[in-house]
């Protein structure tokens, strides 16, 4: 009687496979100085950065009456984005493939599919709070205004994170060992940061050139994300190639992805 009811107890207590991967997972990212910084800080320092700037604050015809710090709240939400799905995810997931270690859990009761939700899911709350961060300084250090189409922006970030977060699943899908996915996410990068308005707003863009770009999941985003901030539903072509890359991606990196 007395085993019979201890042994529940004992299986309620025992700790998920799950639940423990997660935390590891969490550990080994924080033991990451460089990711946490280019993921969590560097976007908001940047912004931080251009704030005390006074003609970065000044209004500016060319870019339609915005100041360049509020033209950059959207790219610098981008930007961590995609220094977590392009710079700080694939070489870690590549590297579980490379060591085997994917492999090895496949016949223990942590699943690998534990693993890859875990790095999927601790880079887009990552990628998160950094937007949330960097929204938070232009408006205090810039004053720079809260989105005005609150559940645009919501839904715009949301698939622009788990776009951005399919593209560095596919790049590990695709990529054999570390160093192949750390040169595939940098020839991947420079193009994903133009496109954001990194090196030029996408309202400064030449015609032809802003089109190309907003057929583009970060060019679309950064649109979208101006819409929104400005109080416009985004729209619907923006959120329509987002959305249709989103699924492009995602079923291109289940079809390669391999375990070992």
């Amino acid at each position: 009687m007395s085993a019979a009811t201890a042994s529940p107890a004992t299986s309620t207590t025992r700790p998920r496979p799950g639940r423990a991967v997660l935390r590891a997972e969490l550990i080994l990212f924080f033991r990451e100085p460089g990711s946490v910084f280019w993921v969590m800080a560097f976007p908001t320092l940047l912004l931080l950065a251009l704030g005390f700037i006074p003609s970065m604050t000044e209004p500016k015809e060319e870019i339609g009456g915005l100041s360049t710090v509020e033209a950059y709240v959207p790219v610098a939400v981008l930007l961590s984005m995609i220094m977590a799905g392009l710079m700080a995810m694939p070489p870690v997931i590549t590297g579980y493939r490379e060591r085997g270690i994917l492999r090895r859990m496949s016949t223990t009761p942590v699943r690998p599919t534990a693993v890859l939700g875990a790095q999927v899911g601790l880079h887009a709350v990552a990628s998160l709070i950094s937007a949330v961060l960097t929204i938070a300084v232009g408006r205090i250090f810039s004053d720079v205004a809260l989105p005005g189409q609150i559940v645009g922006y919501l839904l715009t970030l949301l698939l622009a994170v788990v776009c951005v977060l399919a593209l560095g699943s596919l790049i590990s899908a695709l990529s054999p060992n570390t160093k192949m996915a750390q040169a595939v996410s940098i020839s991947v990068f420079f193009p994903a940061m133009f496109a954001a308005g990194v090196y030029m707003p996408i309202q400064q863009m030449p015609d032809l050139m802003a089109n190309i770009v907003e057929m583009l999941p970060f060019g679309a985003a950064a649109q979208a994300l101006n819409q929104a901030t400005a109080g416009d539903w985004p729209d619907l072509i923006h959120l329509g190639v987002l959305a249709l890359w989103t699924l492009v991606l995602s079923a291109a990196a289940a079809r390669w992805f391999r375990w070992e």
